[in-house]
């Protein structure tokens, strides 16, 4: 996380665009078939893990990663470094009640925050009025709540014309924020079990998603380890 923060503080002071994205079992498995999706977080300049799914099955097949960055935990903290920069920050997304709770929260939780702005998340009639609107504000750090693969695709195709330094998906973030979500205890989330506390949430939307995707990506690094196991015979 430290890491994750100061790489993109220096990047933002060097006015160096950065688009940020966080991968999970389900968009790992997404990616697999869907070429825009695929596309559009292959071109990020930052990828964090967000997920311990994803984490332990990058372990099992060898690569050394000392710890998931949640991307709700990476928000606070870049609000938190936005607060003491004077980053003006633009927040996109979620219903229009939601984002505007959220606005308040944030203001109130950081202070010294500058909010260059906010809109909620049903503007794809006139995306480039949108971002109009994000490039006039003078914000230097957006953030997206959006669900996946929408946000990604947004953020890869208007990249250039938002005029702004770092854009972050940081997906539900604004409904845990706002209290319309809560967050798994710390000790569920080591445990991997977060996405089994969203389930008990909300049972009928979520278990098919975390049933096809988790048995999926299960299935996709045992094959990637057999391969490995295959190549060092």
């Amino acid at each position: 996380m430290h890491e994750t923060v100061a790489l993109i503080e220096r990047r933002i002071e060097e006015r160096k665009l950065t688009l940020h994205s966080v991968v999970n079992v389900a968009k790992l498995v997404n990616m697999q078939t869907d070429e825009d999706l695929f596309a559009s977080v292959a071109t990020c300049d930052i990828i964090n893990i967000d997920g311990m799914g994803v984490v332990w099955g990058a372990r099992i097949l060898g690569h050394n990663v000392s710890e998931r960055v949640a991307g709700v935990d990476l928000f606070g903290q870049l609000l938190c470094l936005s607060a003491a920069r004077g980053y003006p920050v633009f927040l996109l997304g979620a219903a229009p009640d939601v984002v505007h709770r959220v606005a308040q929260v944030c203001t109130e939780r950081y202070m010294g925050l500058r909010l260059a702005g906010y809109h909620h998340g049903y503007f794809w009639d006139d995306e480039a009025a949108l971002v109009e609107k994000i490039r006039r504000s003078g914000a230097r750090l957006v953030f997206v709540a959006i669900t996946s693969p929408k946000k990604e695709n947004f953020i890869n195709r208007w990249k250039h014309e938002l005029g702004v330094d770092f854009v972050m998906g940081v997906g539900g973030a604004f409904d845990v924020i706002a209290g319309r979500v809560r967050r798994a205890p710390k000790w569920i989330q080591r445990c991997g079990l977060e996405w089994l506390f969203r389930v008990a949430q909300e049972p009928r939307r979520m278990w098919r998603r975390y049933l096809y995707s988790n048995a999926r990506f299960a299935l996709m690094v045992g094959r990637a380890r057999l391969a490995a196991s295959r190549g060092q015979a």
